[in-house]
């Protein structure tokens, strides 16, 4: 059984659709919601937030990230991104889920309910990636 069998992908794709809802993207239009589920398997959820000094604005993964680190957690297993059209998360977003993940986690693309969503490893998002000494890669 793969490590990736565990995780409870709907409930992850769930709320990052719902938290997109929430994203403040005034300029771009462009909402993204990511809903992470972290090692202890809970989920943390964020929402991108835009302001009028690009690119001070806040990712939705980033939010995500920040909200797991707050309450404590440092890893993630999973993480489900939703835009519409659906994208991969930028490069800073890579390094930054990088920063708590395994290679193998999990990263889920998502577009608007109804669409299918795709699903790769943050390895394969950034193969080069700067690593931290204490995180693991399976790269």
């Amino acid at each position: 059984m793969s490590k990736n069998a565990s995780i409870d992908t709907k409930a992850l794709i769930s709320a990052a659709r719902k938290v997109r809802r929430n994203a403040h993207a005034p300029y771009s239009k462009f909402r993204v919601g990511a809903a992470l589920l972290s090692e202890k398997g809970q989920i943390f959820i964020g929402a991108n937030v835009e302001n009028a000094s690009y690119p001070e604005g806040i990712c939705a993964e980033g939010a995500a990230i920040a909200a797991m680190v707050a309450a404590g957690h440092k890893s993630i297993k999973a993480i489900a991104i939703a835009a519409e059209p659906s994208v991969p998360p930028c490069g800073g977003c890579r390094q930054k889920i990088t920063e708590f993940a395994a290679g193998d986690s999990l990263i889920i693309l998502v577009g608007a309910v109804g669409k299918s969503s795709q699903s790769d490893t943050i390895a394969n998002l950034l193969p080069h990636a700067f690593h931290s000494t204490r995180i693991k890669s399976s790269a």
